[in-house]
């Protein structure tokens, strides 16, 4: 059974963001609320949670996972970031950009780009997305929660609950947060590509 957690959009309650992460802790799946829309996440080091993940959205092994990071200091833990480009990405954070970037020895190597040896990250600026990732203390793996064969990402808790019941551990629901996903930008060759246009002015990055 998928527990159904109502969180406060503004004040969020801690006893509600301590079950979700000690959910996470023990190796479990969420569907939770961003600044774009809703993602599907589990702890860095969850291989059973990423497997869930591939299942639930059908994603071949060329998938982009990124970790959905706190601040900055997390931020330069798992990606190699000229100085150049961090100015760019600093300027742009937080907010509704995913960037792609070379990873670190700290991101498994199952989570990479089989042959750029890439990760996506990004860093929210949703204060119960903040919220979890202060108690949690590790970025979260994710992915945009957006089912197969579908162009629109769920977008409403009580719908998510019902779709993806048994499937997933636990649904937030922190009310709406919008169908558009991140903006994608590959700073991985060191000039800016965008991938995908969402939430993120890609102006910034062309």
């Amino acid at each position: 059974m998928t527990k159904y957690l109502d969180v406060h959009p503004e004040d969020p309650q801690p006893r509600l963001i301590g079950q979700v992460v000690e959910l996470l802790r023990a190796d479990g799946l969420i569907a939770y609320p961003t600044d774009s829309c809703y993602a599907l996440g589990c702890r860095l080091g969850n291989k059973e949670g990423v497997d869930r993940i591939r299942e639930i959205r059908h994603l071949g092994s060329d998938h982009h996972f990124t970790l959905v990071c706190r601040d900055f200091a997390q931020f330069g833990q798992f990606v190699h970031v000229s100085n150049a480009l961090f100015r760019s990405v600093k300027a742009a954070t937080p907010g509704g950009y995913t960037f792609i970037l070379p990873a670190t020895k700290e991101v498994p190597r199952r989570l990479l780009h089989p042959r750029k040896k890439t990760v996506g990250v990004r860093i929210p600026g949703h204060v119960v997305t903040q919220a979890l990732l202060a108690e949690l203390g590790e970025p979260l793996l994710s992915s945009t929660l957006l089912l197969p064969d579908e162009t629109e990402p769920l977008t409403q808790g009580w719908e998510i609950k019902e779709r993806l019941d048994h499937v997933v551990d636990a649904v937030i629901d922190s009310g709406e947060c919008g169908a558009t996903p991140t903006t994608v930008v590959d700073l991985s060759q060191g000039e800016p590509e965008i991938l995908r246009r969402g939430t993120g002015d890609p102006s910034l990055f062309e």
